[in-house]
């Protein structure tokens, strides 16, 4: 079985996800920004012309390479590793609930802002990130150009605090709560699909 038949048939949501993420975002990209501004989310039309669709299609498109590239190393070494721990369709479940509930809040606050649009896959895959951190709090988390990992309960008590300080104090056009929601989602998504998860994450934490 080569890596590629590992892949689709371990965890073949994953597998989908992860392809038709990255074939849309790039071809948006790069070839059709009409396309791309119509799989977006715009809370104003969301609302008023009933473009619901978008809650899931702004998760299949990026504003650009390195934001598609960021999203999509995150998603490889947690999505098809969480797939293969909670199964096919739990796994798809954490990732769509997670995505929807993510923008929740960016929709009731921007209803009534024209210009105000949003797109990525982030408040999905934090809540993949989430979800997984459940299973092995003591894993580490590796930044670029830092040496040392940081155990993932604790990247995941640094990263809702950042999520919701950038949120106050930072105005640069990333949608934080979002990141913030999404992450909350798939944890409790996780538990109420699996309540051991929850035990599990407990007894880990308590035999290190």
């Amino acid at each position: 079985m080569n890596a590629l038949e590992y892949y689709l048939v371990k965890s073949p949501a994953a597998s989908v996800i992860f392809t038709v993420t990255i074939i849309i975002s790039l071809y948006t990209i790069y070839f059709n920004r009409t396309l791309l501004e119509m799989l977006m989310l715009h809370p104003y039309s969301f609302i008023r012309n009933k473009r619901y669709y978008t809650i899931i299609s702004s998760g299949l498109v990026h504003a650009g390479f390195q934001h598609l590239m960021f999203n999509m190393i995150t998603f490889y070494f947690f999505a098809f590793y969480l797939e293969q721990l909670v199964g096919t369709w739990r796994f798809a479940l954490i990732y769509l609930i997670s995505m929807t509930v993510s923008d929740i809040h960016t929709i009731i606050k921007n209803r009534n802002d024209e210009n105000y649009r949003c797109l990525g896959s982030s408040g999905a895959i934090s809540g993949v990130l989430f979800s997984a951190i459940l299973f092995d709090p003591w894993s580490k988390i590796y930044f670029l150009l830092i040496p040392v990992g940081i155990p993932a309960f604790i990247f995941a008590v640094l990263f809702l605090a950042y999520c919701l300080f950038s949120e106050k104090y930072f105005n640069n056009y990333v949608n934080h709560l979002a990141h913030f929601w999404g992450a909350m989602t798939g944890a409790v998504t996780t538990i109420i699909l699996i309540p051991d998860a929850f035990f599990i994450f407990i007894n880990k934490l308590l035999k290190f």
